[in-house]
């Protein structure tokens, strides 16, 4: 069975990406009270908050077709298969992602759990372009990925100030 996914349904799904990953840098910035490290963790928090918030602008500007399903799907199962792969691959949309933090990780771990999930994220919306069907917004996800590709690149290097 191939399934196929509107433009709508994945920007939901990166919006759910985006408010997991913001609970999981406002989480990791409690075992880093009174340091630096809290200010760039909270940072990167609103980040992520900035993210939803273009994702939701993003959703919001698509056409009325570009919102809709493609397929028949009268009970919802696209949308109950996009979360299923959206938990097993990114900030887990099924559970706090917080949990996965001890509290006893060091901030070099913490920026390198954070590249990972940001590129796991972008194997998901790579993988989701198959899903969309020809016009249904499409192009609209490569801006998903290019915000992506930004945080990484940001991640990287504050991993790099740390090492020097």
């Amino acid at each position: 069975m191939s399934l196929k996914f509107s433009a709508g349904e994945v920007f939901q799904m990166a919006q759910d990406i985006e408010r997991n990953g913001a609970r999981f840098y406002r989480k990791a910035a409690e075992g880093f009270r009174d340091s630096p490290s809290h200010a760039m963790l909270l940072e990167l928090a609103a980040m992520e908050d900035d993210h939803l918030a273009t994702f939701t602008d993003m959703k919001n500007h698509l056409a009325a077709r570009e919102q809709e399903s493609p397929v028949f799907d009268p009970f919802g199962e696209s949308e109950l298969y996009l979360r299923a792969m959206a938990s097993t691959h990114v900030f887990d949309t099924s559970r706090d992602p917080s949990e996965s933090l001890t509290g006893e990780e060091t901030l070099q771990e913490i920026l390198k759990m954070a590249i990972k999930l940001e590129k796991d994220s972008i194997i998901f919306y790579l993988g989701l372009k198959s899903a969309i069907v020809p016009n249904m917004g499409k192009e609209r996800l490569d801006d998903v990925i290019a915000q992506e590709f930004s945080h990484i690149s940001m991640l990287s290097d504050r991993l790099t100030e740390l090492r020097r």
